[in-house]
């Protein structure tokens, strides 16, 4: 996302909020605009997997090229994995890098997405893309679509294995399809099955999941001229659909695309916006609501918050955490970083970086970070429980000759103990300062006068 975003973000918040000691984390990604949310749980982490509308839009329409992926163990703060897959991994293909869904099989992660075919005169299919990894890189494990539908819309897979290891590949907008994956999860047997009847008011982005021996088909349905939420369920994995109704009514976003999890005994529910600065239709970003479901299995009416979902545990401030770890962010981005994963990148004067829920136990000491710079550097200040809270230490950053060059600094912490959110605030001259790829504070005993 450009620059002028984040702060307009910062802005924003004082506006709605009338403060600067609370920041909204809903949505929860605002260096990029995120849409189409696929969480998908893994080895006790929450993997998030996004589309992507890039800040300048072409044609007026839905200008996407890569897939995201996020991750959480604490439903606040996400770190940010890039992009485990584009639409050119896929040479049949010519773009439009529409909502996917990935799953766990076989020791390796499939990603199931549509596109728009090359010299198919616009048919949108679906493809299959392979991992060893959930943050890949995914690639093209069969060289062409897994699913072509006649011309139809064939868009919005999502993917499910029931408890016989059967699994099914749901998809479709204005009609509902399904096949029967094969173990190996890159072909099919028997046809494309068409959903009749469908759901009530089914337009595109069915999420299907069993929970209790009931199955679940979460859907953007159609009300007013806008995409809602909406459920039906099923004693079978193939229907009868029993339609129950909205969960979420509209927003200001023409479209919307659900996902579903539950994670660590609470259920979610992932949803997309355009309320971000610049949002709108084509500028989407995501959030999440913790829900509980009804004595009888159905799903209550879920309204969106700004705080989001209640944080499931704290943060750790003694291991080394990804500078890319975000709660809540002004101005700051992401990008690749040349010692792995990801870094903070175009940082400014005022920039900061929120880490929700730290939990520093009897005191920190000292404070190390990974920093680079390829001009004079600039510094980090941490602040506690706000952008302008108290000031328990200054790290100075120095040149180290380029923007991927790395090197270490340190400066000593005193007088925070207990729980804080953390923000990471950067000051210095003008333009950029620095590059910031992880941190660590160490922790030893603090006197009286620092609690």
């Amino acid at each position: 996302m450009k620059k002028v975003c984040g702060i307009v973000v910062f802005l924003l918040a004082i506006s709605l909020f009338h403060s600067t000691e609370c920041y909204a984390d809903n949505p929860i990604v605002q260096t990029n605009y995120t849409a189409d949310p696929a969480p998908m749980v893994y080895n006790g982490t929450c993997y998030l997997y996004t589309t992507h509308d890039e800040d300048t839009i072409v044609n007026n329409f839905y200008t996407m090229n890569d897939w995201r992926c996020y991750s959480s163990t604490d439903m606040q703060n996400w770190t940010d994995h890039g992009s485990p897959l584009y639409y050119r991994t896929f040479n049949w293909a010519k773009g439009d890098a529409w909502a996917g869904q990935v799953i766990h099989r076989n020791g390796k992660f499939y990603f199931y997405v549509p596109m728009t075919r090359k010299n198919a005169g616009g048919a949108r299919v679906i493809g299959v893309a392979v991992s060893d990894s959930p943050n890949g890189p995914f690639t093209d494990p069969i060289g062409k679509p897994l699913i072509t539908n006649n011309g139809a819309q064939d868009i919005d897979p999502t993917v499910y294995i029931d408890d016989n290891g059967q699994a099914y590949l749901y998809w479709g907008n204005g009609n509902l399809y399904y096949v029967k994956l094969n173990q190996d999860m890159i072909s099919y047997s028997g046809g494309i099955v068409k959903v009749s009847p469908k759901p009530a008011s089914f337009i595109e982005g069915p999420w299907f999941y069993k929970r209790n021996n009931l199955y679940y088909m979460v859907y953007a349905g159609m009300a007013g001229g806008s995409e809602n939420i909406s459920y039906a369920t099923s004693n079978s994995p193939t229907g009868p659909w029993t339609s129950k109704g909205t969960i979420m009514g509209s927003q200001n976003s023409y479209t919307n695309h659900p996902g579903v999890i539950d994670y660590k005994g609470n259920s979610y529910l992932f949803y997309h916006t355009g309320i971000l600065p610049g949002g709108g239709s084509y500028h989407r970003s995501v959030g999440l609501e913790q829900f509980k479901y009804n004595a009888d299995g159905t799903i209550p009416s879920i309204p969106i918050t700004k705080n989001g979902p209640d944080q499931l545990s704290n943060l750790d401030p003694y291991v080394k955490t990804e500078a890319e770890t975000i709660c809540w962010e002004s101005g700051v981005e992401t990008e690749k970083c040349s010692e792995g994963g990801m870094d903070v990148c175009y940082i400014e004067n005022g920039d900061w970086i929120k880490v929700k829920g730290v939990d520093f136990g009897s005191g920190a000491v000292s404070f190390d970070a990974r920093v680079a710079s390829a001009t004079n550097g600039g510094k980090i200040e941490l602040r506690l429980d706000s952008e302008t809270g108290k000031l328990v230490g200054t790290c100075a950053v120095s040149s180290t000759g380029g923007w991927q060059t790395w090197a270490d600094a340190m400066c000593s912490v005193n007088g925070v103990s207990g729980k804080h959110d953390l923000y990471l605030k950067f000051t210095g001259g003008s333009g950029y300062l620095f590059n910031l790829n992880w941190f660590k504070f160490t922790g030893g005993s603090v006197t009286a006068g620092d609690r």
